[in-house]
């Protein structure tokens, strides 16, 4: 046969899309060319190809090589593409002779993604979790081969056969008769252990705080603490996690592959990620972007927590970028070519200072700053962000006594009651409290005529808008949810709105 066709992924963001891979092998002056909008690293694989195929004891063909990469208006990147198209060739040229003689190889169901060395081994490529999900939710039954390494992960996925191709004629000797590919088998995932956690019993006092950070692990909330230096708004922003349910076997492996998309060792944890950028974060880190878009911090946050401390420092279009991803649990990323879209379904805590040098309010320090400086200082937090946060609370500084407080509670006690509340969201309404839309929160949250009249009271006293009574709703939820009670009542709504106030 002159011609082969092949399967293999490309992928666009977070989606690996379907690839043909066409190649033939014709007359005339020799010459190889790869067509179908491949960039440097695709159209480079020609001398990839031509020495592994020689190596592995084939011989390269003397004609016309055309490899395809369809569809055409696709953008291809990375080297994953070698493997099918040395095969490709080697097909097409008639060097593989399957069993019996004469029949042709069955490619059915079969998806190739690996990158050949010079030496003709099949090397390591990006994101293998991502290709595997992908193949195995559009393709039913499918076969997968990759290198051994890239295997072992991508086995991983339910309902999936992955084969470990080590060299290109191992690969070949599959399709020949020779010697069947491996199946790989799927590492063993790490169980965490909440005690691996940073304990919640590290911050002493503090009880408004920490009361705070339960409701928002039990609603999936997002926080905001105010507080002066070392008061503890960091300590309480790295001890959320200990707090938060583990991750299901499918979110498992989202998380995972987003972390391979992201450059980072992918690594397989039921724990929810914690990403804490610097504040000289550039808009492309937080969100995402580049030529060949990659995820940014918010997405690699997706299913977990990002926390931002000292929130006003981080440049002021970097911040309001958060605002559509807050609401909407993902991020598109436009480009004249393409746009993409990343989940970020992320859990928001932030902390700051009351004002530039950090002492405004405090008992024993003098604050050195003027009034138009704190108003500038927090000016650079716009109002629509703020309003997008659930949860606003003023830390006081900790008096002299606090070393003689006794140990609060730990971090397990307070996650069984965070499960608990969890399992009643889900049961309820398949989804946490803070993720309910417009129509969520009338069906759910619907208030006592005492706390209704409560409501009223503080909207006409802080004039809120209708966006922040929503999140006010919501959180009154939360913490009905974690008293047990179906109603809500005007204490559960006092609670709420005590988290939203004016501070400073």
């Amino acid at each position: 046969m002159s011609l082969a066709v092949l399967s293999s992924q490309a992928l666009c963001g977070v989606q690996a899309l379907p690839v043909r891979v066409e190649v033939h092998v014709g007359q005339g002056l020799p010459a190889f060319h790869l067509v179908g909008l491949p960039d440097a690293g695709v159209r480079e694989s020609r001398e990839r190809v031509r020495s592994a195929i020689i190596s592995s004891g084939f011989e390269f063909p003397a004609g016309r090589i055309t490899a395809n990469l369809a569809p055409a208006d696709l953008p291809k990147e990375s080297g994953r593409f070698d493997l099918p198209i040395a095969l490709g060739i080697l097909l097409a040229s008639g060097q593989l002779q399957p069993d019996p003689p004469g029949s042709a190889p069955d490619l059915e169901g079969y998806v190739f993604a690996g990158e050949l060395s010079l030496t003709g081994a099949v090397v390591a490529v990006g994101a293998p979790l991502a290709i595997a999900l992908a193949v195995a939710r559009r393709c039913q039954g499918a076969k997968l081969i990759m290198p051994p390494g890239c295997a072992e992960q991508a086995a991983m996925v339910p309902g999936l056969t992955v084969l470990a191709a080590g060299t290109l004629a191992q690969a070949a000797g599959h399709f020949s008769g020779l010697a069947s590919l491996p199946v790989s088998v799927a590492r063993e995932a790490p169980a965490s252990a909440p005690a691996a956690f940073a304990c919640l019993s590290d911050v002493r006092g503090q009880a408004l705080a920490r009361r705070a950070l339960e409701v928002a692990a039990a609603g999936g909330h997002s926080l905001l603490m105010a507080g002066p230096p070392g008061t503890g708004k960091s300590m309480l922003a790295h001890r959320l996690p200990g707090l938060l349910p583990p991750l299901s076997t499918e979110q498992t492996l989202e998380v995972a592959a987003l972390s391979g998309l992201g450059g980072a060792a992918q690594s397989y944890s039921d724990i929810p990620p914690f990403r804490a950028p610097h504040h000289s974060a550039s808009l492309a880190a937080l969100v995402g972007g580049g030529s060949h878009p990659r995820p940014g911090e918010i997405t690699l946050a997706h299913r977990g927590v990002l926390f931002l401390d000292e929130l006003p420092e981080f440049r002021r279009h970097v911040l309001e970028a958060l605002r559509e991803p807050l609401e909407t649990g993902c991020v598109t990323i436009a480009r004249a070519s393409r746009s993409l879209t990343f989940p970020a379904a992320f859990q928001l805590v932030a902390a700051m200072n009351p004002c530039p040098c950090g002492w405004l309010g405090h008992a024993r320090m003098d604050c050195r700053c003027m009034p138009d400086q704190v108003k500038k200082y927090r000016g650079r937090i716009s109002g629509p962000l703020l309003d997008r946060m659930d949860l606003h609370i003023a830390l006081p500084a900790a008096d002299t006594e606090w070393m003689d407080s006794p140990k609060g509670e730990a971090s397990v006690p307070v996650r069984e009651r965070v499960l608990r509340c969890r399992e009643i969201q889900m049961q309820r309404q398949a989804g946490v409290n803070a993720m309910l839309g417009p129509a969520g929160t009338e069906r759910h949250c619907r208030l006592r005529s005492d706390a209704m009249q409560l409501l009223k009271q503080a909207v006409s006293r802080w004039h809120w808008s209708a966006r922040a009574i929503h999140r006010i709703l919501r959180v009154a939820r939360t913490v009905a949810d974690m008293q047990g009670r179906t109603d809500i009542d005007a204490a559960n709504v006092a609670e709420a709105i005590q988290y939203r106030q004016p501070w400073g």
